[in-house]
């Protein structure tokens, strides 16, 4: 059997980490179909635990988790094995967090939606090394960025719009009318 990817071994192990159950068993068939011994886990103690028992030999780690985040897996995992090459995924990058991902121990930094083959891809590139941007990529709108940004809080609140509005600074009212309004398109 050949590897799915030169520098890996005939059979990886991935460790697969995102809250959202979904898109990870959707990934993780996915890496299976193409040769990874795949463990999941929707937590940092699920993760920690899993690694602690079996070291992966690569590890794909989202950034914003309820509890202990992935930047804190990042850390933990790259304690454990200093070889495990670690990528971040995550719907909220910036700079600063990408940054901070390398100085813990990423592999490299990877914007969401992200598909295996987009994983492979950066997995096979040198360390910290950006993906090319193709000329039609349209970032998100600032009104789309700040949509998304007012949900991930609100999720992370349970929905407690009065919690919510605290953290992100505005008014409760502010934040209701807000959330009447239809997400932007782009």
């Amino acid at each position: 059997m050949t590897s799915p990817n030169p520098q890996l071994s005939s059979a990886p192990t991935l460790l697969l980490v995102d809250d959202e159950a979904v898109f990870r068993e959707r990934l993780a068939r996915a890496f299976r179909e193409r040769g990874f011994e795949v463990g999941t886990a929707g937590s940092y103690e699920e993760a920690l635990a899993q690694a602690t028992r079996e070291s992966p030999e690569v590890a794909v780690v989202d950034l914003r988790m309820p509890g202990r985040g992935g930047l804190e897996l990042v850390r933990a995992l790259h304690a454990l094995d200093g070889s495990t090459r670690i990528i971040v995924l995550t719907g909220y990058g910036s700079i600063a967090t990408a940054v901070e991902a390398m100085k813990l121990g990423a592999f490299n930094y990877l914007p969401k939606p992200a598909d295996v083959d987009d994983l492979l891809l950066a997995f096979s590139r040198g360390p910290g090394e950006a993906a090319h941007v193709t000329e039609d990529f349209q970032p998100p709108s600032l009104a789309r960025a700040e949509w998304e940004h007012i949900q991930r809080v609100l999720s992370d609140c349970g929905g407690n719009i009065s919690e919510a509005a605290r953290r992100l600074g505005l008014h409760r009212r502010s934040l209701q009318r807000k959330l009447q309004k239809y997400p932007p398109a782009q």
